[in-house]
């Protein structure tokens, strides 16, 4: 008993130390960056938090259309967060490489908007490997997927992987909008949601082109394939109503999950690491982050299960 209690006290002690050492490091923080610091904290945290798939898309749109990324094309924004992990120049027809070049391009002017709003993080470690995606991808079509997925095979496959990524910018740009309370933010993520709205669109165009073309090398056609995608972002994200992939009829069909009145679901930060975590919950890194997202926000996660992990260690002594 008398050990349980000197645990107790020790364990609020920490507790007690970490908030005053957090109150001092923001104030000292703010001392140096009243920009930043004049915007709510709220707003802050939410846009570092799309810090993160803003990196990811930049990385996987370079490295698809060129075989370079930001180290080659704006070093400085990367900040000397490493390299991505398995990225490579995709095997892409003339007309969807320079579709995709046009969106990188575009990437690196969000990027600089973002830190130009906030402070920002080196990027974070990426892993855009065949090997992620393909675990992705595995997770909506199991055993359909052999050989693995492999996103840099054809401009098909790297379609569909792009189809993923925007997509979650875009609802999680929907869902952050009303909670930021700058107007600067407001203007920032209204232009950011627009680029990311016609990204996704153009993406969707371009497969939705092709529904009964086969998805090479697997026996189900461009339709099936995405379908299945539609409903592995329903599954990790659990947002609003079904997202319908192109089995809608034509009248209805929809490019987002929607609600009730046709409008894009928005999606929180902790559906959209369910999502790029590839395994469904937000406190487990893997997938395109494998040391975890960066950001108040995503590390937030990453603490509550550090801090339920030494409660239990407490608890056992």
């Amino acid at each position: 008993m008398v050990l349980h209690i000197s645990n107790a006290k020790a364990f609020i002690a920490v507790l007690l130390t970490c908030f005053f050492l957090n109150s001092l490091s923001q104030h000292l923080h703010c001392s140096s960056n009243l920009i930043e610091c004049a915007k709510p904290k709220s707003d802050v945290d939410l846009i570092e938090f799309f810090l993160n798939l803003e990196y990811l898309e930049a990385e996987f749109f370079l490295f698809g259309a060129t075989g370079h990324g930001l180290d080659s094309f704006a070093p400085e924004l990367a900040q000397g967060g490493p390299s991505p992990i398995g990225a490579k120049m995709a095997n892409l027809d003339p007309l969807t490489k320079n579709v995709i070049y046009q969106f990188a391009l575009q990437k690196i002017g969000h990027l600089r908007a973002v830190k130009r709003t906030v402070k920002g993080f080196p990027r974070p470690l990426l892993n855009i490997s065949m090997e992620a995606f393909a675990q992705i991808m595995h997770n909506s079509a199991g055993e359909l997927l052999d050989p693995p997925f492999n996103p840099y095979a054809n401009f098909i496959n790297y379609l569909f992987a792009s189809y993923l990524i925007p997509y979650l910018s875009l609802t999680g740009y929907m869902g952050a909008s009303p909670q930021l309370q700058n107007a600067t933010s407001k203007k920032l993520v209204a232009g950011l949601l627009g680029a990311e709205s016609g990204q996704a669109g153009v993406i969707q165009s371009m497969v939705d082109t092709r529904p009964r073309v086969l998805a090479l090398p697997y026996n189900i056609t461009v339709e099936e394939f995405e379908n299945l995608i539609s409903k592995q972002r329903n599954e990790l994200g659990r947002k609003c109503l079904k997202d319908e992939g192109l089995e809608a009829p034509i009248f209805a069909r929809k490019v987002y999950a929607y609600d009730k009145y046709i409008i894009p679901c928005p999606t929180t930060p902790k559906e959209i690491l369910r999502i790029v975590y590839g395994g469904g919950d937000e406190h487990v890194p893997g997938g395109f982050f494998p040391k975890g997202a960066h950001g108040s926000i995503a590390k937030s996660y990453l603490k509550t299960v550090a801090w339920l992990y030494i409660i239990f260690l407490l608890c056992k002594t």
